[in-house]
């Protein structure tokens, strides 16, 4: 008995691995922690450069920031694989974030009562808040301009997906060649290489994500989305190249 207690007792239980579902949801919400995580940056990024850095410029920034993001959908996102109009869908974006966030929550309502300026015949904390938001008024409002820009960047990310993919899979196909050549020439595989390339290729796309979405300027999306495609191509194909002689 004492034997087999330390028997068991030396071999701890082994944990179960999730399964799909787990899976799904861990990846679901390591996304959205994500997404919270750049947005929290765009918005610090945009108060401290209101304070220290463009302080002439303000708010105005944050709305000329709205204003080029919409520019570069009309003026080069005219066609998609996944809708018919581009525009109108990373517009919606921004559109139904601010009724869901602002509208919804009747932080719009607040913003515009609060905004009014404060009147003597006003009770004393009306007047004391009213005071108080007219000193943060910038930033409140700069903070939900860069909402609706983050969602914007949001929108014209799902339409570049489509760009991921194509690239992966021309690098999917030269890797396989590149393996075959490999294979019939009997040069040397390396796990090595084979193993760390495989786990650049979800971090290449998801960086994407990040920079672009927290960034605290505009740039036109192409400088951000082809590069990151580039870079997890590059991967895809080391990948496929490296891999073992014999399935």
């Amino acid at each position: 008995m004492a034997s087999a207690r330390r028997q068991t007792s030396s071999h701890p239980a082994q944990q179960r691995e999730p399964g799909l579902i787990g899976r799904t949801l861990n990846l679901a919400g390591q996304t959205v922690l994500w997404l919270l995580a750049a947005l929290l940056f765009s918005l610090v990024a945009e108060w401290v450069g209101m304070t220290w850095i463009w302080p002439d410029q303000g708010i105005q920034h944050s709305q000329q920031m709205l204003e080029r993001e919409i520019g570069y959908l009309n003026e080069d996102f005219r066609q998609s694989m996944l809708t018919a109009d581009p525009g109108s869908y990373a517009r919606s974006f921004a559109e139904v974030s601010y009724r869901f966030l602002f509208e919804y929550t009747g932080i719009h309502s607040l913003v515009e009562w609060l905004s009014i300026p404060a009147h003597p015949e006003d009770g004393r904390i009306v007047h004391s808040l009213r005071n108080g938001y007219h000193s943060i008024e910038p930033y409140v409002l700069a903070g939900m301009a860069i909402t609706q820009v983050f969602a914007l960047r949001l929108g014209v990310l799902t339409l570049a997906m489509p760009v991921f993919v194509l690239f992966a899979m021309v690098a999917l196909v030269d890797g396989l060649v590149q393996r075959d050549l490999r294979r019939w020439g009997g040069g040397r595989e390396s796990s090595f290489v084979y193993h760390h390339a495989k786990r650049l290729m979800a971090p290449s796309i998801a960086m994407a994500w990040v920079v672009y979405l927290a960034l605290p300027f505009s740039v036109h999306p192409n400088w951000v989305i082809l590069p990151f495609a580039l870079l997890n191509a590059i991967t895809v194909a080391i990948t496929a190249s490296s891999f073992k002689k014999y399935l």
